[in-house]
């Protein structure tokens, strides 16, 4: 069978496995918002000690599925790894990117075992779940960021040559860093809206409940709550501005289409969080904003590599000696 055939297949799986990860995250984030952290109570890996624990009780049932989710992913990474591992040479880029997958499945998992053993679940709000949360935030946009890479290097994606064009190269890494930064508050506020929900029917405008929140009274994931608002906004526009910039530049290009895509994600991602905050925060309107700070994550990461490329498709097209 000829080798560009199950690079096409590698490629197709890795792009399933990445959605895969999207829904898995999604439930993470359920697991928060119906306050079933603490569903296997304080055991892990095991759930109430048990493999397969009693799950009548709703919140035991959510975390567990979580569980079990979340420990297919790690097996189809470790199984994308090996796959990797035999399909291409060593140093392909899509061998590198499926072992940062690899890596950035198990910290998640650590870092679900710290949240479960610490009592960072739940009702908990303290400042160390606050820490735990933005950690975690960023190793999942680590691992998401992994696996798309996998994915496009695989199908024969372009990857950063970072000599040459410094200005873009700064200009694109402090974008990638503002979204890093704004994913960390936003996971912060994910928390404080949950533990603290507001009821939208109360009171007056935004405004009023901006000042309200700001109240030196209030709890500090409360007024900490303003935060993720005014970084949003700020990396927003910065983001469109460097998006229309290449847009312009490549308007025929997968770096032009990229650019209008990632334009276009943020403009319905800061619409998405006004709803959000208008609303009062509602458990779905959460998913959806988080799936979407996913995309533009993604969007913009595949942006960056491939407006800093160099073809690849001299090493995507080759497999190793010992592969068959």
């Amino acid at each position: 069978m000829p080798s560009t055939s199950r690079h096409n297949r590698f490629a197709s799986a890795a792009w399933v496995f990445l959605g895969y990860l999207m829904l898995v995250l999604l439930l993470g984030a359920w697991v928060r918002i119906s306050f079933s952290g603490a569903g296997c109570g304080d055991h892990w890996p095991t759930c109430h000690g048990q493999l397969v624990p009693d799950t009548s009780n709703q919140k035991t049932w959510v975390e567990f599925s979580h569980r079990v989710t979340s420990g297919l992913a790690g097996l189809l990474g470790l199984g994308l790894f090996v796959w990797a591992w035999r399909r291409f040479e060593r140093a392909h880029r899509a061998v590198k990117a499926a072992g940062a997958t690899l890596f950035f499945l198990i910290t998640e998992s650590l870092i679900g075992a710290v949240l479960v053993k610490g009592g960072f679940v739940e009702h908990d709000d303290s400042v160390g779940r606050a820490i735990v949360i933005a950690l975690h935030l960023v190793n999942t946009l680590g691992l998401t960021g992994s696996a798309v890479l996998m994915a496009w290097w695989a199908s024969g994606g372009r990857a950063p040559e970072l000599t040459g064009r410094r200005r873009l190269e700064w200009l694109l890494g402090l974008a990638l860093g503002g979204l890093i930064v704004t994913s960390m508050a936003g996971a912060v506020t994910a928390l404080g809206d949950t533990l603290f929900p507001t009821d939208p029917t109360l009171g007056g405008g935004l405004l009023d409940k901006i000042r309200s929140d700001v109240s030196a009274s209030n709890h500090f994931l409360v007024r900490l709550r303003i935060i993720h608002p005014i970084l949003s906004v700020v990396v927003g526009i910065y983001v469109m501005t460097i998006s229309a910039m290449l847009a312009a530049e490549e308007s025929d290009g997968v770096t032009g289409r990229l650019a209008w895509a990632t334009f276009g994600i943020v403009v319905v991602q800061l619409v998405i969080g006004l709803l959000n905050i208008w609303l009062g925060a509602p458990g779905w309107m959460q998913l959806v904003h988080l799936a979407l700070a996913q995309l533009l994550w993604l969007t913009v990461l595949l942006l960056t590599v491939e407006a800093l490329g160099t073809s690849t498709a001299p090493e995507s097209s080759s497999t190793h000696p010992g592969s068959r």
